[in-house]
Formats: C-alpha cells, sequence, structure tokens
C-alpha cells in the first residue's frame, strides 16, 4: 500500500506555492494568501516577480495584505517590472482607490499600454468617465494602441452623456486598428449610437455583424426599446427566435421596457423556465403595474421567490396615480415589515400619491420619516414634498422647505414656483421668480416659462404674459408644444382670443393639450361656434380628443344653449372615443339642458349615470330651475342636494335666489335662517330684491 508522504516532507518549491496562491485566486483555498507568502519567505526562496503578480491576484479581499504586499515589492525591487506595477495599480482601481491608483501609474518610469488601459477602464468603472476620456486622449497622442475593453468602457460615457463626436471619433480608432470587428466593441457601438438617437447607423453596424451572439441581438432589441419603438423591437425579437439563438432574461426585459405586450412576454418566460429569474419577474410585475393590471402585478409578487424593493414600489406607484392613498400606506408598512430601505424614487413616488387636503396628515408622516431616513436631504425627496404640499395649499411649508435647501437646481426653482402657481399663490411664485434672476440662479427653462405663464393666467395680467412671450421667442422656447399650449391658455384667460390663435396657427403638429387650450379659449371668450369649429377640424386632423376636449366643448354648447350639438358631442364621446363621463360632464349636460327647460331629459340623464351625482350636478340643476322659475322641481332638486351636504353654501344661495325671484320672501328667511343653523350667516345676495 502506498502511503502519501507528510506536508513537513513534500519539497516545498515556487511551483508548490503558486498553486497554492493560484487556488486562492480562484476560491478554492480558505488560507490566507499573506499567510502563504509568509511561509514561503520562511522556506528561505526569495519571492520572484512572477510569485508577486499572483499574490497581488489573491489579495484583494484586504486593503492591510495588499499595503503589506506593496511595501514588500517596493523593497525587493520587483516594482520595476510594469506588469506587476499594473497589476498593483489595477486591483487598487478594482477596490475604488481610484487617486492611490493614480499616484502609482504617475510613479512608472515606464508605461505600456496595458497600463494606460487598466487605469482608463479603472477610471470609467468608479464613475471617473470624464477623467477616463481626457486620460484616452493623452494615450493616443503618446502612440498607445487603446485594446477593446478599452473602447467598451468609454462608449457608455460617450451614450449617455450625448457626445456624438466622441463616440465617432472612438468608432474612427476602432475602425482603424482593426478592433470594430471585435463582438464587444461592436455591441457597445451599437449601444452608444441608439443612446443618441442615431438608430440608422446601429442598424448598419447590426446588419454587418456575421456572427452575432445573444449580446448582439439583445443590444439591438435594446436599442429600438430604449425609443419607444415596439413593433420594431418585436420583429428583431422575432427574427432572434427563428434563428434559434438563445433568448436570455435580458432579451425578456428589454422587450418589456419597450412596452411589447407583457402577456405573450409572460408566456413566454413560462416557457422558457425563467420563472426563477427575480429581475424577469420584477420586469413583469412593473409592466402589469404600468398597464393597470395591479391583480396580476400582485399575484405575480406573491409567487416570486425573493421580496423586490423594485416590483413592490411599481405597485405602490400604480396604487399612488389612482389616489388610493389607503392601499399605499398598507404597502408602505409591508416594505418597513420586510425590512426593506425605502429609497428616495420610492419615497417620491408614494408621495405623489397625496393628492389633496385629506391626505395631509398621511403626507406629514411619510414627510417624518424622510427626515428620520435622512432622504429629505435629496433633492429628489425635497421636491417631491413642495409638490405635495403644494397641492395642500401650503405655501408657507413649501418656501420652508425650498429654504432648507443646500443646493438650489432649477428642478427645485420650477418645482417651488409651480407649487406657488398650483396653490393659487401666483404673485408669491413672481417673487420666487425675481429671486431667482437676483441671485443670478439657474436661467429659466421651457418648464419655468410654462409655470409662470399659467401664473399670468391666474392673475389676469396680460402685460406681464407679453414679456414672457418676448422671453420665449429669445430663447426659441416657441418650439415646444407645451410653452406654446401654456401661451394659448394664458391669452385667453386673459381675453385675448386673437393673440391665442395667433400663437396656434404658428404650431405645425398641435397636440391634444394644444387644441383643447385653443378649444376652451374660444369657450371662455363667448365665441362658443368657434370652439365647436376648432372640435370640428381637430378631429378632421386625426388628433384624438380626451376628456378635458369635451369639457372644453360641452362647456362651449353650455354657455351657448347649443343643445342639439352637445347632445351630439356627448354622445360621440361615449359611443365613437370610448370615453366614462366624469361628474363635471354630467353637470355641463345637466346644466344645458336644464337651461333650455328640457327637465324631464335632464332628470332623465341624472338617473341613468353610471356614478352617484354629486351635489355639482344637482346644483347645475338647481341653477337651471333658479333662471327657469322653476319652483317645484327647484325644490325637490334642493332637497336632494340637502340629502348630500347640507353644508353646501351654494344650495342656500341657489334657493333664496329661486324663491326672491317669485317674491316668496317668507321662504327666503326660511332659508336664511337654515343656512344660519348650520354656520353660514354671510350675504345671500337678495336684500336688494328684497
Amino acid at each position: 500500500m502506498r502511503l502519501n508522504k507528510p506536508i513537513s516532507l513534500v519539497t516545498k518549491d515556487f511551483s508548490f506555492f503558486h498553486s497554492l496562491l493560484k487556488s486562492c485566486v480562484h476560491g478554492d483555498n480558505s488560507s490566507s494568501p499573506i499567510t502563504i507568502f509568509r511561509d514561503l519567505l520562511r522556506s528561505s526562496l526569495t519571492p520572484n516577480h512572477f510569485t508577486m503578480s499572483i499574490l497581488l491576484q489573491a489579495s484583494t479581499a484586504s486593503v492591510d495584505s495588499l499595503k503589506l504586499v506593496q511595501t514588500h515589492i517596493t523593497k525587493s525591487g520587483i516594482d520595476r517590472f510594469i506588469y506587476v506595477k499594473t497589476s498593483l495599480l489595477d486591483i487598487y482601481l478594482k477596490m475604488g482607490f481610484v487617486k492611490t491608483a493614480r499616484k502609482l501609474f504617475d510613479e512608472m518610469p515606464e508605461r505600456d499600454t496595458v497600463a494606460w488601459n487598466a487605469l482608463i477602464c479603472g477610471y470609467s468603472r468608479n464613475g471617473y468617465e470624464f477623467d477616463a476620456w481626457k486620460l484616452f486622449i493623452v494615450m493616443v497622442q503618446q502612440g498607445f494602441s487603446p485594446s477593446a475593453t478599452t473602447l467598451v468602457n468609454l462608449l457608455p460615457f460617450c451614450g449617455q452623456c450625448g457626445f456624438v463626436s466622441h463616440g465617432k471619433s472612438v468608432h474612427g480608432i476602432a475602425t482603424k486598428s482593426g478592433l470594430e470587428l471585435d463582438s464587444h466593441v461592436k455591441n457597445a457601438l451599437i449601444s452608444f449610437y441608439s443612446k443618441c438617437a442615431e438608430l440608422d447607423s446601429a442598424e448598419v453596424l447590426f446588419t454587418e455583424m456575421e456572427d452575432r451572439s445573444t449580446v448582439s441581438w439583445n443590444t439591438m432589441i435594446g436599442a429600438y426599446s430604449q425609443s419607444a419603438l415596439q413593433e420594431e423591437a418585436f420583429a428583431v425579437f422575432r427574427d432572434m427566435f427563428e434563428k434559434r439563438v438563445e433568448i436570455s432574461p435580458v432579451t425578456v426585459i428589454n422587450l418589456l421596457s419597450g412596452r411589447v405586450s407583457h402577456e405573450s412576454l409572460h408566456c413566454l418566460v413560462v416557457k422558457t423556465g425563467m420563472v426563477n429569474d427575480n429581475s424577469v419577474i420584477t420586469s413583469l410585475i412593473c409592466a402589469y403595474s404600468r398597464c393597470g393590471y395591479l391583480d396580476s402585478a400582485e399575484r405575480l409578487y406573491a409567487s416570486g421567490a425573493q421580496d423586490s424593493i423594485v416590483g413592490l414600489t411599481s405597485i405602490v406607484s400604480s396604487y399612488a396615480e389612482k389616489g388610493d392613498i389607503d392601499v399605499v400606506v398598507a404597502y408602505f408598512s409591508k416594505m418597513r415589515q420586510l425590512c426593506m430601505r425605502v429609497d428616495a424614487v420610492a419615497l417620491v413616488e408614494i408621495l405623489h400619491g397625496c393628492t389633496n387636503s385629506s391626505h395631509i396628515d398621511i403626507g406629514m408622516s411619510f414627510h417624518a420619516y424622510a427626515i428620520k431616513s435622512g432622504l429629505c436631504t435629496q433633492t429628489l425627496v425635497a421636491n417631491g414634498l413642495m409638490t405635495m404640499y403644494s397641492k395642500f395649499d401650503d405655501v408657507e411649508t413649501v418656501l420652508f422647505l425650498f429654504e432648507q435647501l443646500q443646493e438650489t437646481p432649477l428642478i427645485s426653482w420650477n418645482s417651488v414656483i409651480s407649487g406657488c402657481v398650483q396653490s393659487g399663490k401666483a404673485s408669491v411664485a413672481f417673487e420666487v421668480f425675481r429671486q431667482m434672476k437676483l441671485i443670478s440662479g439657474p436661467e429659466p427653462d421651457a418648464i419655468t416659462i410654462a409655470s409662470l405663464l399659467a401664473g399670468c393666467s391666474q392673475l389676469c395680467c396680460l402685460n406681464l404674459g407679453r414679456k414672457l412671450h418676448g422671453y420665449i421667442l429669445r430663447n426659441n422656447f416657441e418650439n415646444e408644444n407645451f410653452v406654446c399650449t401654456a401661451l394659448i391658455d394664458m391669452y385667453a384667460k386673459c381675453g385675448n382670443s386673437e393673440l391665442a390663435e395667433d400663437v396656434f396657427k404658428t404650431i405645425k403638429a398641435p397636440c391634444t393639450a394644444t387644441w383643447n387650450s385653443m378649444i376652451s379659449g374660444f369657450s371662455l371668450s363667448g365665441l362658443q361656434s368657434r370652439a365647436l369649429s376648432c372640435y370640428l377640424e381637430m378631429r378632421k386632423q386625426g388628433s384624438k380628443p380626451d376628456k378635458i376636449t369635451f369639457l372644453g366643448v360641452l362647456s362651449a354648447c353650455a354657455h351657448g344653449g347649443l343643445v342639439d350639438e352637445g347632445n351630439i358631442c356627448f354622445r360621440e364621446m361615449v359611443k365613437v372615443f370610448g370615453i366614462s363621463p366624469s361628474l363635471q360632464h354630467y353637470a355641463l349636460m345637466v346644466g344645458l339642458l336644464g337651461r333650455a327647460c328640457l327637465y324631464t331629459e335632464a332628470l332623465t340623464l341624472i338617473w341613468k349615470m353610471d356614478i352617484k351625482p354629486d351635489s355639482a350636478v344637482w346644483g347645475a340643476l338647481l341653477s337651471a330651475c333658479t333662471v327657469n322659475r322653476e319652483i317645484e322641481l327647484g325644490e325637490y332638486v334642493a332637497k336632494k342636494m340637502f340629502m348630500l351636504d347640507y353644508r353646501n353654501g351654494g344650495l342656500y344661495v341657489l334657493m333664496s335666489n329661486l324663491y326672491a325671484t317669485e317674491e316668496m320672501w317668507d321662504d327666503v328667511v326660511r332659508v336664511r335662517k337654515m343656512m344660519k343653523d348650520n354656520g353660514y350667516d354671510g350675504y345671500l345676495g337678495v336684500s336688494q330684491t328684497e
């Protein structure tokens, strides 16, 4: 029987220690690399440059051990070997010590291409992309050739920053050096061109590729998805499927980000066995949530093996968008119970769900969480809080939060300006804007100007609006549709429909919001027939009307007494465009029919409503009864309104006016008494009649 020699009797030469160190690199040895190195020194062997190179690779887990190795390298003079110092430099970069790595690089008496490439790639990996680009220029100027890895690390920076000329220069160098044939470089180039909205160039590169890997196909699908070209993305995927190229989780994620049908992709995920991939399931949850299929999203989340902060955030965001704050709070509690750290993005999405003053206590609780977690110091969260408080009409808190910001980028100025306007404090918004200009703050952008135009509409300040119009023209903001829409809205609300129409005519392709502003502008100016003509022209040009469009159209019909036109438009809204009428739409129609003395039609419409009529709907009919002196029906409607909201001051005003028109003074007194008993003792507007 053959016995193994005891370890002490084994000849410990370089190959033995090198094997042990290599096993540490691959994670096959639990021993410390430093311990092995010390054993090597005790064995009277003198480590050579090859030993130190392996030791460096094995010592990445500990900064202290790395410094110890560096000291020995320096003392022994092994640092004269370029590749040893390059290995040391590369390891420091992988551990995030960029300054230390740069110092080592600067101290190198000679540098080769590998050293340059290592530093450039390390800079790029650690978020110093612009410094990496400057190093790359110096490297090329000094005659060194970049590697494929270098170019792959530089191109994402060019794409993210929109540096098209920089990226094209990299492409030129890749072509000249033959690196363009490298599949990794070609994939990076495709991704770069897609991010810079140059899909034609990306398509050419993809078509030229002879050996397309799964990564290549995924890159092209991702390029189309990022540009919201769903059909093109799916066409590439279909071609990929037909060529039997392996489909990876990235393929599915890219398709889902491009809004390709999530139901069919879900089936594919099940068939290909990707149901255990957490990133794929999270993407599917986000897709279902985004499309409003929250039941499916929640079931999918519950079936997942892991709890995902991204998936939960997506579900919470969808409920917040719907305004279902109770469910949002329940999910937030669940996230806290699971010890998930709610990040800035998740918290801002939650804050968006606090939409009215009834949510103020909940909103303040989230504010408290933001303070406790330290998230309130982040600009994104501070802006979200300012937006929330502006919805509560709490301008003082908005201004307080703004004053607490250490840095005030343009997005924060825009948040406080638009917040003040939304709260009905346009004069405060203009004061904030004046401060912004006074301290030489950031230059206003299109969003700033649109918010200020809304403020002009609120104040009916035409002169200020004209000044802003001049600023828009000087700074070429007239190409922004939403700025022109705000400008049209401002002129219309300030009583100048002609100027509003002049602006409208300058827009080559008006969007739905722009058409809506023009329709409501004509309606406000008493030009009902022109409002209807504008609506017909909108449909003729292929723009699809929305709920706001029909609010403008029905308002025009109501003010002009255009009953037939109103009925036609209301039917079109429901049957042609499939839009469910809101309470505002019903109130306008009921008012239109009531003022035309079509009480039976008005009541029939109310009884057929899919939603419960509120005081605004009944109030529209009561107002019509007052105008037409319809006492009996008016009393019936008033009772309905009283049952809905007995504290509604408008109810008492309308009833008092109705009785006053018929000189029923005892009833006027009775209504006044009821109003006082319910906490309203203001002027009703009937004393002169009396």
